[in-house]
């Protein structure tokens, strides 16, 4: 799929969930303002690009409900977008304070992890990121899905889970790290 494809944007999101290099086209078509505008409220271009990361990942996963009834593409993903910055601006201040109550560092999103959902959003079947999901121990999993598909924050999770915010932390970060290896194996694995 080239990205002079002819399809709308309205189109693109539609063929999405059938043909998932669809939403590729849709990513590169948006991902340069994405970037500036969070890189421009953020301050911080490391973090900017993780939100990105972030954005689409929802956007990917929502693409099959979205209703050109109710706005544009780019109005729909400029919601996702200001859910995200509103939630991660949330987020870190609840963290930093939980940090400092911790005396721990801070768990980073990493340029890797970004990567890994880049690379999931551009396999050839979208279902392969739910089945690498689904081979996650049940902890981590459920860590993970909270924390990345329903943008929890980790003391909303440990809470969901009874579990302390360090074990929360550290599921989801052993999650994507598990998440990143397997991906490694698959690319290392295809010709």
């Amino acid at each position: 799929m080239s990205d002079r494809d002819p399809r709308t944007d309205v189109e693109l999101l539609g063929a999405t969930p059938a043909e998932i290099a669809a939403f590729g086209v849709f990513y590169r078509r948006h991902v340069e303002w994405v970037l500036g505008f969070l890189a421009r409220q953020l301050g911080d271009s490391e973090r900017a690009a993780d939100l990105t990361a972030e954005v689409f990942a929802a956007a990917l996963l929502s693409a099959g409900r979205y209703q050109p009834a109710r706005g544009e593409p780019q109005s729909w993903l400029y919601g996702i977008l200001q859910n995200k910055l509103a939630s991660a601006r949330r987020r870190g201040a609840v963290d930093r304070r939980a940090r400092r109550r911790l005396g721990i560092g801070a768990v980073e999103v990493t340029a890797e992890d970004a990567q890994l959902i880049e690379a999931l959003a551009e396999r050839v079947d979208g279902r392969a990121a739910m089945e690498l999901l689904g081979e996650l121990p049940d902890d981590q999993r459920a860590a993970v899905k909270a924390r990345v598909l329903e943008d929890r924050d980790y003391p909303e999770i440990a809470t969901a889970l009874s579990i302390s915010t360090v074990t929360a932390r550290k599921r989801v970060s052993r999650g994507l790290a598990t998440l990143r290896a397997r991906m490694q194996e698959a690319e290392d694995d295809s010709p």
